[in-house]
């Protein structure tokens, strides 16, 4: 959400950027929060107005009832009992309005850093740079849920019956590599100074809209019925929502966090061949980083989040890339974000395992996350997240860039020791 002074100062920049995001349909908001704006401030200075001469006229039959002027008197306590009215009137007036404003402002999306690439989808998003040499085997690479049979691993015919489509169950060596995936990547991420923390999983309502754009909330989100609560889609949610109206010494910044959850989401609209096995799912768990830090320093955070991601699938021999997403594939609070995707054998070609995004002060504002300075004035932090590994989606990248042609697949050295010293992975069966 960008601050309502500077859609007040520029308007026409706040227009650009809309139309950047090819979002048009949402440029009337601009010119609407302004009228509204106008509005609700007349309001609140008559209203300021008239407490101001409540007091004044409060005196003033005081006096008069002093002096006996007992007529008089009860015609200034009539103006008294209409101006009451009157602000009534407008304290209500003033509540409607700043309802208004406050849901166009958080729709109206937050302004894109100048680097950002313009472009109507991720068709249009670009590569930035590869890390490690995609390879292409001699020999078949299988589907995932192919090679996890294998070893029988998968079951998503149980599933089905037990949770419908989107869900799975994870058996054996399968089972133990993704939880192995998780703890190495929550120690890596210790190693880098990041503080592990498992959040809640489920969060309130004035939290979920604090960090997403409404339209996210509804392709997203998991309502609790009958409660005020919503499972996460990640951790990043709760992690953010740890701040909320808080006032935070600038000396302690930045706030360094890697976060273990299970994440839930609808995936509304998924589609697409890669929907198939575990790629798209309603559940999954995740490790994932956020940073909260004064504003002149996020850019920085920002390249180390997602160098972070690249070193750690290269430390398990995976090949990646970092994707710069462009004006039009940015979720409305997002500043900058970069994708990172893993090389996939069988499909000769990349896809995504993680996401880096600089949110400015967009979820800051919108949570009251501020940061009291040395000077005693308080400004917005800006927030940034990042996902370490997201497993399922990480075991495909992994099976098939460890995949040796008689089926067995190699656990490189870093995650050994989380898979009980196994240097190599056999199959059950062909």
């Amino acid at each position: 959400m960008i601050d309502i002074k500077f859609l007040r100062e520029h308007p026409e920049e706040v227009k650009e950027n809309i139309k950047k995001k090819f979002q048009d349909h949402k440029l009337p908001l601009v010119d609407e929060v302004i009228e509204l704006d106008k509005a609700a401030r007349a309001a609140q200075q008559e209203a300021d107005d008239l407490r101001a001469s409540r007091n004044k006229l409060s005196k003033e039959i005081g006096a008069l009832m002093k002096e006996g002027k007992k007529e008089e008197a009860e015609a200034v306590k009539a103006q008294v009992t209409k101006n009451a009215d009157r602000l009534a009137e407008l304290e209500v007036q003033e509540k409607d309005l700043q309802e208004k404003i406050l849901k166009d402002m958080m729709t109206i999306p937050n302004i894109i850093d100048p680097s950002v690439p313009i472009g109507k989808d991720d068709s249009c998003n670009v590569e930035i740079e590869k890390f490690g040499e995609p390879v292409t085997p001699d020999f078949e690479v299988p589907y995932h849920t192919d090679i996890m049979e294998r070893f029988d691993g998968i079951d998503l015919d149980a599933a089905g019956k037990v949770a419908g489509n989107g869900f799975y169950y994870l058996m054996g060596d399968i089972a133990r590599l993704h939880s192995a995936v998780i703890s190495y990547a929550r120690d890596f991420m210790i190693n880098r100074g990041f503080t592990y923390c498992v959040p809640p999983f489920m969060i309130r309502s004035n939290v979920v809209t604090g960090v997403m754009s409404f339209d996210e909330m509804d392709a997203m989100m998991y309502k609790i019925e009958g409660e005020d609560l919503y499972l996460i889609g990640t951790s990043e949610h709760s992690m953010i929502g740890k701040f909320i109206d808080t006032v935070n010494d600038e000396e302690k910044l930045p706030y360094t966090l890697t976060s273990y959850s299970p994440c839930f989401r609808k995936e509304k609209g998924a589609h697409g061949i890669e929907e198939r096995g575990v790629y798209r799912i309603h559940q999954f768990e995740k490790q994932e980083m956020i940073v909260v830090c004064k504003p002149e320093d996020s850019k920085v955070w920002y390249d180390k989040l997602w160098q972070n991601t690249v070193d750690l699938f290269r430390s398990l021999d995976i090949p990646v890339r970092t994707l710069e997403c462009c004006s039009g594939d940015l979720a409305d609070l997002k500043v900058k974000s970069c994708d990172v995707e893993a090389w996939s054998p069988r499909q000769q070609k990349y896809f995504e395992v993680g996401s880096c995004s600089n949110l400015g002060d967009a979820q800051a504002r919108r949570l009251k996350i501020r940061v009291k300075g040395a000077d005693g004035n308080k400004y917005f932090a800006h927030t940034l997240n990042n996902t370490v590994v997201a497993p399922p989606r990480m075991l495909i990248a992994f099976l098939e860039n460890n995949l040796n042609a008689d089926g067995s697949v190699n656990v490189p050295k870093a995650l050994q020791p989380y898979m009980g010293g196994t240097e190599k992975l056999i199959p059950k069966h062909e």
